[in-house]
């Protein structure tokens, strides 16, 4: 492993701590990632100074928190390279962007007999709004399968995507098993037959570098706290030709233009689907967790990713009695790693780990379909980040060690 690159973890206080007497070894980042002193201090500094509604507000402290609140737009747009701020939606988060479109584009534009194809490994944040939509619609939900080694099949895509497909909703990298999609490709397939593409990059964004116009994608939806942000941030980029088209998704303050009392007109995006008021201080967080990403440099970010990952998967994967899912070359993986042990179940699993100081998360990863396709119910899942270190990883292998000694599983 390459000793050049810097370590990180010294900025995330919540690092410096012992659980269960062991050190922390924090490997849920897939689920949600930590805040570095910077973001928390620019969190600080905007309720100590600048707090105030956003838009239309004169007085100073609006001004200020107005221009905080376009800034982190603007600073977002930058971030995944959108053509302008103005496709650039908050949201409460990855989810809520997600059923945006499909409450609006998908409403306006899915009729009977239309096809909307997923892949078998979404999160059903990116299955259950399109499973519904169809539903309600008397359209057809198809899904794209996996290869032998856990690979999105883009042989099988090309054959469910059709020209009666309308929306191709798929995710640019697996919450469960690390695998990254040719999204580009898949938006190329999808364009070719009249649809849509939208891509879920909650696992991409924080991970690798992303530029929406290279992807060329239609819609792209992420979550800021799981790129260090707060909580409760999202962000929906859409093409600004679709977004003005759509109808808003919610209605009340700052999303009109005139109110009577018969009717209604609405601003122009994308204002228009930011009803009421926003999460400003998720949004300020959000920027300085994009200033921050951005100081090191997304290929930074993933190279260390890939490094740590190419130290950890050979270890972990010839462990017996250990499964690994999904790709078993650590080229084809982002840095969440999906596994069981055999007799043991993932919570238990997990309770062990947490008991070496190791966090890591076990269920099914709100991914149920993919789980049946693995023919699991539940998998432990470590997932790392940039401040992780070689130490962690020595750390999550000594773990599952020990728990398959404390268990009596196989060999060691």
């Amino acid at each position: 492993m390459d000793n050049n690159i810097n370590d990180y973890s010294a900025d995330f206080p919540i690092l410096d701590q012992q659980v269960n007497d062991e050190r922390l070894v924090y490997l849920d980042n897939a689920a949600t990632a930590q805040r570095p002193r910077q973001v928390i201090k620019a969190l600080t500094n905007f309720y100590e100074q600048d707090n105030a509604n956003v838009h239309r507000g004169v007085h100073t402290l609006a001004e200020r928190a107005t221009k905080d609140y376009e800034d982190a737009r603007k600073k977002v747009q930058e971030f995944i390279n959108a053509p302008t701020a103005n496709e650039i939606i908050f949201t409460k988060g990855c989810t809520d962007s997600l059923n945006l479109v499909a409450s609006t584009y998908g409403e306006q534009n899915i009729m009977p007999g239309d096809e909307i194809v997923i892949s078998i490994m979404e999160h059903h944040s990116n299955l259950i709004p399109w499973q519904q939509l169809a539903k309600r619609k008397n359209a057809t939900l198809k899904y794209i399968e996996l290869t032998a080694d856990g690979e999105l099949d883009l042989a099988d895509a090309k054959r469910k995507i059709t020209d009666k497909t309308k929306i191709v909703a798929v995710t640019h990298a697996s919450n469960v098993m690390g695998t990254i999609t040719p999204l580009k490709e898949l938006a190329t397939i999808a364009h070719q037959h009249g649809a849509v593409i939208v891509g879920d990059g909650a696992q991409a964004v924080p991970h690798m570098p992303v530029d929406v116009q290279n992807l060329d994608v239609d819609f792209y939806a992420f979550s800021g706290h799981k790129m260090m942000s707060p909580m409760g941030i999202g962000v929906l980029y859409g093409k600004a030709e679709l977004l003005r088209a759509m109808s808003p998704y919610q209605f009340g303050g700052e999303m009109i233009n005139d109110v009577h009392r018969e009717q209604s007109t609405w601003a122009d995006i994308p204002f228009k689907f930011e009803a009421g008021t926003q999460n400003i201080a998720g949004a300020v967080g959000l920027g300085a967790a994009i200033d921050y990403l951005s100081n090191i440099g997304m290929e930074k970010v993933q190279q260390k990713e890939q490094q740590l990952i190419n130290y950890v998967l050979p270890r972990l994967v010839v462990i017996p009695d250990v499964q690994v899912y999904g790709p078993q070359s650590p080229a084809k993986h982002t840095g969440v790693i999906a596994f069981n042990i055999k007799g043991l179940h993932p919570h238990d699993v997990a309770t062990a780990l947490d008991m070496d100081g190791v966090a890591v998360r076990a269920g099914h990863h709100c991914a149920q379909p993919l789980m049946e396709d693995l023919g699991v119910t539940a998998t432990a899942r470590a997932s790392f980040y940039f401040y992780n270190t070689k130490e962690d990883a020595d750390q999550l292998i000594k773990a599952i060690k020990e728990t398959k000694e404390f268990f009596n599983i196989g060999t060691i």
